[in-house]
Protein backbone atom coordinates (compact mmCIF):
# COMPACT_ATOMS: atom_id res chain seq x y z
CA UNK A 1 0.00 0.00 0.00
CA UNK A 2 0.91 3.62 -0.92
CA UNK A 3 -1.11 5.49 1.97
CA UNK A 4 -1.32 4.12 4.89
CA UNK A 5 -4.97 4.33 6.16
CA UNK A 6 -7.17 3.59 9.24
CA UNK A 7 -10.71 1.71 8.78
CA UNK A 8 -10.61 0.51 12.78
CA UNK A 9 -13.95 1.63 14.92
CA UNK A 10 -16.12 2.09 11.82
CA UNK A 11 -14.29 5.17 11.19
CA UNK A 12 -13.82 6.67 7.98
CA UNK A 13 -10.79 5.71 6.17
CA UNK A 14 -7.96 9.19 6.34
CA UNK A 15 -4.68 9.11 3.85
CA UNK A 16 -1.55 10.72 5.92
CA UNK A 17 -1.29 12.68 2.63
CA UNK A 18 -4.54 14.15 3.01
CA UNK A 19 -4.60 16.68 6.21
CA UNK A 20 -7.91 15.91 8.44
CA UNK A 21 -9.78 19.63 10.16
CA UNK A 22 -7.75 19.00 13.81
CA UNK A 23 -3.96 19.20 11.10
CA UNK A 24 -5.93 22.33 9.37
CA UNK A 25 -6.77 24.07 12.48
CA UNK A 26 -2.90 23.59 14.23
CA UNK A 27 -1.88 25.01 10.55
CA UNK A 28 -3.88 28.11 10.66
CA UNK A 29 -3.13 28.91 14.48
CA UNK A 30 0.44 28.16 13.42
CA UNK A 31 -0.26 30.31 10.77
CA UNK A 32 -1.85 33.12 12.39
CA UNK A 33 0.85 33.16 15.06
CA UNK A 34 3.89 34.21 12.70
CA UNK A 35 1.14 36.20 11.51
CA UNK A 36 0.83 38.13 15.13
CA UNK A 37 4.74 37.91 15.47
CA UNK A 38 5.37 39.96 11.91
CA UNK A 39 2.54 42.37 12.76
CA UNK A 40 4.29 43.39 16.04
CA UNK A 41 7.48 43.25 14.38
CA UNK A 42 6.75 45.48 11.99
CA UNK A 43 4.35 48.01 14.67
CA UNK A 44 8.05 48.17 16.52
CA UNK A 45 10.22 49.27 13.58
CA UNK A 46 7.07 52.16 12.56
CA UNK A 47 7.20 53.05 15.84
CA UNK A 48 11.37 53.40 16.20
CA UNK A 49 11.21 55.21 12.93
CA UNK A 50 8.93 57.22 13.95
CA UNK A 51 10.75 58.43 17.07
CA UNK A 52 14.15 58.27 15.09
CA UNK A 53 12.00 60.62 12.90
CA UNK A 54 10.90 62.96 15.37
CA UNK A 55 14.28 62.96 17.31
CA UNK A 56 16.54 63.81 13.84
CA UNK A 57 13.97 66.26 12.58
CA UNK A 58 13.73 68.27 15.99
CA UNK A 59 17.91 68.01 16.69
CA UNK A 60 19.60 68.27 14.04
CA UNK A 61 18.99 71.85 13.56
CA UNK A 62 21.07 72.47 17.00
CA UNK A 63 24.24 71.51 15.09
CA UNK A 64 24.24 74.41 12.53
CA UNK A 65 24.34 78.28 13.93
CA UNK A 66 23.36 81.20 12.31
CA UNK A 67 26.52 83.60 12.24
CA UNK A 68 26.76 87.57 10.79
CA UNK A 69 29.74 88.63 10.05
CA UNK A 70 30.62 91.82 11.41
CA UNK A 71 33.61 94.22 11.08
CA UNK A 72 34.48 95.68 14.53
CA UNK A 73 36.27 98.84 14.51
CA UNK A 74 38.56 97.79 17.76
CA UNK A 75 38.17 101.79 19.02
CA UNK A 76 41.51 102.64 21.17
CA UNK A 77 39.66 105.72 22.81
CA UNK A 78 37.09 102.79 24.62
CA UNK A 79 39.49 99.69 25.00
CA UNK A 80 43.32 101.19 25.65
CA UNK A 81 42.74 104.75 26.82
CA UNK A 82 46.59 105.20 28.15
CA UNK A 83 47.96 103.75 24.92
CA UNK A 84 50.46 101.38 26.51
CA UNK A 85 48.62 98.09 25.80
CA UNK A 86 48.52 97.07 29.37
CA UNK A 87 47.02 93.64 29.54
CA UNK A 88 45.60 94.48 33.38
CA UNK A 89 44.07 97.83 32.22
CA UNK A 90 42.87 96.05 28.91
CA UNK A 91 41.20 93.52 31.21
CA UNK A 92 39.68 96.44 32.71
CA UNK A 93 37.24 97.05 30.11
CA UNK A 94 34.30 95.07 30.58
CA UNK A 95 31.77 93.60 28.15
CA UNK A 96 29.57 96.89 28.73
CA UNK A 97 32.57 98.88 26.49
CA UNK A 98 32.71 95.93 24.02
CA UNK A 99 29.18 96.05 23.07
CA UNK A 100 28.64 99.27 21.55
CA UNK A 101 31.41 98.55 19.16
CA UNK A 102 29.81 95.49 18.28
CA UNK A 103 26.87 96.81 17.51
CA UNK A 104 28.28 99.73 15.39
CA UNK A 105 29.91 97.56 13.19
CA UNK A 106 26.37 96.12 12.78
CA UNK A 107 25.20 99.39 11.87
CA UNK A 108 28.45 99.86 9.46
CA UNK A 109 27.87 97.03 7.81
CA UNK A 110 23.99 97.53 6.87
CA UNK A 111 25.01 101.13 5.98
CA UNK A 112 27.65 100.07 3.68
CA UNK A 113 25.65 97.60 2.23
CA UNK A 114 22.86 100.03 1.31
CA UNK A 115 20.40 98.35 2.79
CA UNK A 116 17.44 100.49 4.17
CA UNK A 117 15.68 99.71 7.31
CA UNK A 118 13.46 101.75 9.98
CA UNK A 119 15.94 102.20 12.52
CA UNK A 120 18.21 104.93 12.84
CA UNK A 121 20.59 103.89 16.14
CA UNK A 122 23.02 101.15 16.19
CA UNK A 123 21.30 100.21 19.83
CA UNK A 124 18.16 99.37 17.79
CA UNK A 125 19.77 96.50 15.91
CA UNK A 126 21.31 94.27 19.09
CA UNK A 127 18.20 92.27 18.47
CA UNK A 128 19.86 90.39 16.05
CA UNK A 129 23.01 89.35 17.62
CA UNK A 130 23.72 87.41 20.41
CA UNK A 131 24.27 88.70 24.15
CA UNK A 132 27.29 86.79 23.78
CA UNK A 133 28.96 88.72 20.71
CA UNK A 134 30.39 91.78 23.16
CA UNK A 135 32.61 88.70 25.12
CA UNK A 136 33.96 87.20 22.04
CA UNK A 137 35.49 89.95 20.52
CA UNK A 138 36.67 91.03 24.49
CA UNK A 139 38.01 87.48 24.64
CA UNK A 140 39.69 87.91 21.29
CA UNK A 141 41.07 91.65 21.67
CA UNK A 142 42.59 90.28 25.09
CA UNK A 143 44.56 87.64 23.01
CA UNK A 144 45.49 89.85 20.48
CA UNK A 145 46.34 93.61 22.02
CA UNK A 146 47.75 94.19 18.91
CA UNK A 147 45.05 94.62 17.19
CA UNK A 148 43.46 97.47 18.85
CA UNK A 149 43.03 100.43 16.42
CA UNK A 150 42.02 98.46 13.33
CA UNK A 151 38.89 97.22 12.38
CA UNK A 152 38.57 92.79 12.23
CA UNK A 153 35.99 91.03 10.77
CA UNK A 154 33.99 88.80 13.55
CA UNK A 155 31.39 85.91 12.97
CA UNK A 156 29.18 86.95 15.37
CA UNK A 157 26.28 84.55 16.90
CA UNK A 158 22.74 85.56 15.22
CA UNK A 159 20.67 85.48 18.16
CA UNK A 160 18.33 82.77 18.47
CA UNK A 161 15.43 84.73 17.02
CA UNK A 162 17.45 85.41 13.56
CA UNK A 163 18.48 81.41 14.24
CA UNK A 164 15.32 80.31 14.69
CA UNK A 165 13.50 82.57 11.72
CA UNK A 166 16.44 81.32 9.35
CA UNK A 167 15.63 77.75 10.88
CA UNK A 168 11.89 77.90 10.01
CA UNK A 169 11.14 78.04 13.90
CA UNK A 170 10.17 81.50 13.91
CA UNK A 171 7.37 83.39 11.76
CA UNK A 172 6.50 86.89 11.19
CA UNK A 173 3.16 85.45 12.23
CA UNK A 174 4.20 84.32 15.69
CA UNK A 175 6.48 87.54 16.79
CA UNK A 176 3.19 89.98 16.57
CA UNK A 177 3.85 89.59 20.67
CA UNK A 178 7.37 89.19 20.69
CA UNK A 179 9.58 92.03 22.52
CA UNK A 180 12.53 90.61 21.63
CA UNK A 181 11.84 90.76 17.68
CA UNK A 182 9.98 92.27 15.70
CA UNK A 183 8.75 92.49 11.72
CA UNK A 184 11.56 95.16 10.58
CA UNK A 185 14.30 93.05 12.37
CA UNK A 186 13.61 90.26 10.33
CA UNK A 187 13.60 92.58 6.78
CA UNK A 188 16.65 93.21 8.05
CA UNK A 189 17.68 89.46 8.26
CA UNK A 190 16.77 88.88 4.95
CA UNK A 191 18.63 91.28 3.64
CA UNK A 192 21.80 90.21 5.10
CA UNK A 193 21.47 87.17 3.55
CA UNK A 194 20.76 88.20 0.31
CA UNK A 195 24.34 90.06 0.72
CA UNK A 196 25.98 87.23 2.04
CA UNK A 197 26.70 88.63 5.57
CA UNK A 198 24.60 86.24 7.45
CA UNK A 199 25.29 82.55 6.90
CA UNK A 200 24.95 79.28 8.82
CA UNK A 201 27.75 76.62 9.81
CA UNK A 202 28.12 73.76 11.90
CA UNK A 203 27.93 74.86 15.54
CA UNK A 204 31.13 73.32 17.27
CA UNK A 205 30.21 75.42 20.50
CA UNK A 206 26.87 73.31 20.57
CA UNK A 207 28.74 70.29 20.84
CA UNK A 208 32.09 71.51 22.78
CA UNK A 209 30.31 74.58 24.64
CA UNK A 210 29.16 75.39 27.75
CA UNK A 211 25.22 75.85 29.35
CA UNK A 212 24.28 79.55 28.99
CA UNK A 213 21.49 81.87 30.66
CA UNK A 214 18.29 82.25 29.49
CA UNK A 215 19.08 85.49 27.43
CA UNK A 216 21.84 83.51 25.18
CA UNK A 217 19.98 80.16 23.89
CA UNK A 218 22.63 80.52 20.95
CA UNK A 219 25.60 80.26 23.00
CA UNK A 220 24.37 77.04 25.08
CA UNK A 221 26.56 73.60 24.31
CA UNK A 222 26.96 70.40 25.86
CA UNK A 223 30.70 69.92 26.25
CA UNK A 224 30.50 70.52 29.94
CA UNK A 225 27.68 68.55 30.94
CA UNK A 226 29.37 65.58 28.60
CA UNK A 227 32.81 66.22 30.62
CA UNK A 228 30.27 65.45 33.98
CA UNK A 229 29.37 62.15 32.25
CA UNK A 230 32.74 61.37 31.37
CA UNK A 231 33.90 61.34 35.30
CA UNK A 232 30.55 59.94 36.54
CA UNK A 233 30.89 57.11 34.18
CA UNK A 234 34.55 56.46 35.69
CA UNK A 235 33.47 56.74 39.04
CA UNK A 236 30.65 54.12 38.33
CA UNK A 237 33.51 51.74 36.18
CA UNK A 238 36.00 51.85 38.68
CA UNK A 239 33.63 51.08 41.92
CA UNK A 240 30.93 49.07 40.27
CA UNK A 241 33.09 46.56 38.26
CA UNK A 242 35.36 45.39 40.94
CA UNK A 243 32.68 45.08 43.83
CA UNK A 244 30.27 43.96 41.73
CA UNK A 245 31.86 40.89 39.99
CA UNK A 246 34.01 39.98 43.38
CA UNK A 247 30.58 39.80 45.23
CA UNK A 248 28.91 37.65 42.46
CA UNK A 249 31.98 35.50 42.53
CA UNK A 250 31.24 35.39 46.09
CA UNK A 251 28.01 34.56 45.68
CA UNK A 252 27.88 32.01 43.05
CA UNK A 253 31.21 29.86 43.84
CA UNK A 254 32.39 30.07 47.54
CA UNK A 255 28.92 31.03 49.70
CA UNK A 256 27.29 28.58 51.33
CA UNK A 257 23.60 27.73 50.97
CA UNK A 258 21.74 28.60 53.93
CA UNK A 259 19.21 31.16 54.97
CA UNK A 260 21.51 34.26 54.71
CA UNK A 261 22.78 33.79 51.29
CA UNK A 262 19.28 33.34 50.34
CA UNK A 263 18.65 36.73 51.76
CA UNK A 264 21.02 38.54 50.32
CA UNK A 265 20.04 37.16 46.73
CA UNK A 266 16.21 38.35 47.48
CA UNK A 267 17.62 41.62 48.59
CA UNK A 268 19.74 42.19 45.20
CA UNK A 269 16.59 40.88 43.08
CA UNK A 270 14.77 43.45 45.00
CA UNK A 271 17.00 46.29 44.47
CA UNK A 272 17.49 45.83 40.50
CA UNK A 273 13.57 46.96 40.19
CA UNK A 274 13.72 49.82 43.13
CA UNK A 275 12.77 53.18 41.54
CA UNK A 276 15.99 55.23 40.52
CA UNK A 277 15.08 58.40 42.20
CA UNK A 278 15.15 56.01 45.65
CA UNK A 279 18.77 55.79 44.73
CA UNK A 280 18.91 59.71 44.34
CA UNK A 281 16.82 60.37 48.00
CA UNK A 282 19.57 57.67 49.74
CA UNK A 283 22.40 59.51 47.53
CA UNK A 284 21.61 62.90 49.28
CA UNK A 285 20.93 61.94 52.47
CA UNK A 286 23.99 59.50 53.13
CA UNK A 287 27.34 61.21 50.61
CA UNK A 288 25.61 65.24 50.77
CA UNK A 289 24.17 65.68 53.99
CA UNK A 290 25.93 62.95 56.04
CA UNK A 291 29.62 62.93 54.58
CA UNK A 292 29.37 66.21 53.66
CA UNK A 293 30.67 65.84 49.77
CA UNK A 294 30.27 68.99 47.52
CA UNK A 295 26.76 69.36 46.05
CA UNK A 296 26.33 68.77 42.00
CA UNK A 297 29.66 67.23 42.26
CA UNK A 298 30.29 64.10 39.68
CA UNK A 299 32.01 62.51 42.43
CA UNK A 300 28.38 62.18 44.01
CA UNK A 301 26.72 61.51 40.71
CA UNK A 302 28.71 58.62 40.55
CA UNK A 303 28.61 57.19 43.77
CA UNK A 304 24.57 57.64 43.55
CA UNK A 305 24.74 55.41 40.26
CA UNK A 306 26.80 53.21 41.75
CA UNK A 307 24.54 51.66 44.23
CA UNK A 308 21.89 51.46 41.11
CA UNK A 309 24.34 49.77 38.87
CA UNK A 310 25.44 47.51 41.44
CA UNK A 311 22.37 44.94 41.19
CA UNK A 312 22.50 45.48 37.61
CA UNK A 313 26.45 43.92 37.66
CA UNK A 314 25.51 41.14 40.04
CA UNK A 315 22.74 39.64 38.51
CA UNK A 316 24.49 39.74 35.01
CA UNK A 317 27.85 38.41 36.03
CA UNK A 318 25.83 35.68 38.59
CA UNK A 319 24.16 34.66 35.17
CA UNK A 320 27.68 34.34 33.33
CA UNK A 321 28.85 32.40 35.75
CA UNK A 322 26.17 29.99 35.77
CA UNK A 323 26.55 29.45 32.11
CA UNK A 324 29.85 27.85 32.25
CA UNK A 325 28.75 23.99 32.18
CA UNK A 326 29.66 22.42 35.60
CA UNK A 327 32.00 20.24 33.88
CA UNK A 328 34.54 23.07 33.39
CA UNK A 329 34.98 23.29 37.08
CA UNK A 330 34.79 19.45 37.91
CA UNK A 331 37.17 18.85 35.11
CA UNK A 332 39.77 21.57 36.83
CA UNK A 333 39.10 20.22 40.83
CA UNK A 334 40.18 16.86 39.16
CA UNK A 335 43.71 17.32 37.97
CA UNK A 336 44.33 19.06 41.38
CA UNK A 337 43.36 22.58 41.27
CA UNK A 338 42.40 24.48 43.96
CA UNK A 339 38.54 25.70 44.65
CA UNK A 340 39.97 29.46 43.33
CA UNK A 341 42.70 28.41 40.55
CA UNK A 342 39.16 26.69 39.04
CA UNK A 343 37.41 30.15 39.27
CA UNK A 344 40.16 32.32 37.76
CA UNK A 345 41.60 30.04 35.72
CA UNK A 346 38.84 28.60 34.27
CA UNK A 347 35.57 29.36 35.15
CA UNK A 348 36.13 33.56 35.16
CA UNK A 349 37.68 33.92 31.74
CA UNK A 350 34.74 31.85 30.34
CA UNK A 351 31.98 33.65 31.63
CA UNK A 352 34.27 37.26 30.66
CA UNK A 353 32.23 38.25 27.63
CA UNK A 354 28.85 38.17 29.67
CA UNK A 355 30.11 40.33 32.36
CA UNK A 356 31.67 42.86 30.07
CA UNK A 357 28.21 42.94 28.24
CA UNK A 358 26.10 43.04 31.94
CA UNK A 359 28.56 45.92 32.86
CA UNK A 360 28.37 47.91 29.85
CA UNK A 361 24.57 47.51 29.89
CA UNK A 362 24.80 48.76 33.16
CA UNK A 363 26.65 51.95 32.69
CA UNK A 364 24.41 52.80 29.78
CA UNK A 365 21.64 52.30 31.82
CA UNK A 366 23.37 54.49 34.29
CA UNK A 367 24.47 57.18 31.49
CA UNK A 368 20.74 57.97 30.82
CA UNK A 369 19.34 58.19 34.00
CA UNK A 370 18.32 61.45 35.34
CA UNK A 371 16.16 61.22 38.62
CA UNK A 372 18.75 60.78 41.10
CA UNK A 373 20.53 63.65 39.55
CA UNK A 374 17.41 65.51 40.42
CA UNK A 375 17.83 65.20 43.95
CA UNK A 376 21.56 65.92 44.66
CA UNK A 377 21.49 69.75 42.46
CA UNK A 378 23.22 68.17 39.41
CA UNK A 379 20.00 70.11 37.38
CA UNK A 380 19.85 72.96 39.24
CA UNK A 381 23.76 73.72 38.44
CA UNK A 382 24.32 75.52 35.32
CA UNK A 383 27.75 74.11 33.97
CA UNK A 384 29.65 77.80 32.50
CA UNK A 385 32.76 76.49 32.71
CA UNK A 386 35.36 73.70 32.49
CA UNK A 387 37.13 71.96 35.24
CA UNK A 388 40.39 73.30 35.74
CA UNK A 389 42.22 69.63 35.97
CA UNK A 390 41.62 65.95 37.49
CA UNK A 391 40.43 66.09 40.54
CA UNK A 392 38.49 69.52 40.39
CA UNK A 393 36.83 67.36 37.60
CA UNK A 394 35.59 64.93 40.13
CA UNK A 395 34.42 67.64 42.99
CA UNK A 396 33.66 71.07 41.11
CA UNK A 397 30.00 71.27 40.42
CA UNK A 398 29.05 70.00 37.14
CA UNK A 399 25.91 68.74 35.41
CA UNK A 400 25.37 66.05 33.12
CA UNK A 401 24.13 65.12 29.77
CA UNK A 402 20.55 64.12 30.61
CA UNK A 403 20.02 66.55 33.27
CA UNK A 404 21.13 69.17 31.20
CA UNK A 405 18.70 67.55 28.10
CA UNK A 406 16.28 67.78 31.12
CA UNK A 407 17.35 71.74 32.30
CA UNK A 408 16.92 73.04 28.69
CA UNK A 409 13.50 71.03 27.64
CA UNK A 410 11.57 73.14 30.71
CA UNK A 411 13.14 76.65 29.50
CA UNK A 412 10.95 78.82 27.76
CA UNK A 413 12.95 79.88 24.67
CA UNK A 414 12.46 77.35 21.57
CA UNK A 415 16.13 77.48 20.56
CA UNK A 416 16.50 75.66 24.14
CA UNK A 417 13.73 73.18 23.01
CA UNK A 418 16.04 72.28 19.39
CA UNK A 419 18.99 72.10 21.55
CA UNK A 420 16.90 69.13 24.24
CA UNK A 421 16.52 67.03 20.92
CA UNK A 422 20.00 67.67 19.69
CA UNK A 423 21.15 66.43 23.17
CA UNK A 424 19.13 63.17 23.00
CA UNK A 425 21.09 62.84 19.14
CA UNK A 426 24.28 63.30 21.47
CA UNK A 427 23.20 60.67 23.55
CA UNK A 428 21.93 58.21 21.90
CA UNK A 429 25.39 58.13 19.70
CA UNK A 430 27.69 57.63 23.24
CA UNK A 431 24.81 54.95 23.84
CA UNK A 432 25.04 53.39 20.53
CA UNK A 433 29.17 53.45 21.11
CA UNK A 434 28.55 51.62 24.68
CA UNK A 435 26.25 48.94 22.89
CA UNK A 436 29.06 48.41 19.98
CA UNK A 437 31.60 48.12 22.34
CA UNK A 438 29.59 45.25 24.29
CA UNK A 439 29.46 42.96 21.06
CA UNK A 440 32.86 43.50 20.18
CA UNK A 441 34.52 42.52 23.46
CA UNK A 442 31.98 40.09 24.02
CA UNK A 443 33.08 38.72 20.82
CA UNK A 444 37.08 39.32 21.71
CA UNK A 445 37.17 37.42 24.96
CA UNK A 446 34.83 34.66 23.72
CA UNK A 447 35.67 31.47 24.22
CA UNK A 448 34.21 27.61 23.28
CA UNK A 449 34.10 25.04 24.98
Amino acid sequence: MSDATHTGGGQRRTSLTVADARTKRRNATEKRFRIYGLSAICAGMFFLVVLMSAILTNGLGAFQQTFIEVPVYLDPAKLDKQGGRDPEQLAKVSTFGYAPLVQNGLFQLVSDAGIETPYDSAKDMKALISASAAAQVRDWTLKNPDRIGDTVSFDILASSRVDGYLKGRVSRDGITQDKNIDAGHLDLVDALRTQGALHKGFNWDFVLGADASESRAEQAGLGVSMLGSLFMMLVVLFLALPIGVAASIYLEEFAPTNWFTDFIEVNISNLAAVPSIVFGILGLAVFIQFVHLPQSAPIVGGLTLTLMTLPTIVISTRAALKAVPPSIRNAALGVGASKMQSVFHHVLPLAMPGILTGTIIGLAQALGETAPLLLIGMVGYIATNYPDGVISGFMSPNSAMPAQIYEWAKRADPAYYERAWGGIIVLLVFLLVMNVLAVLLRRKFERRW
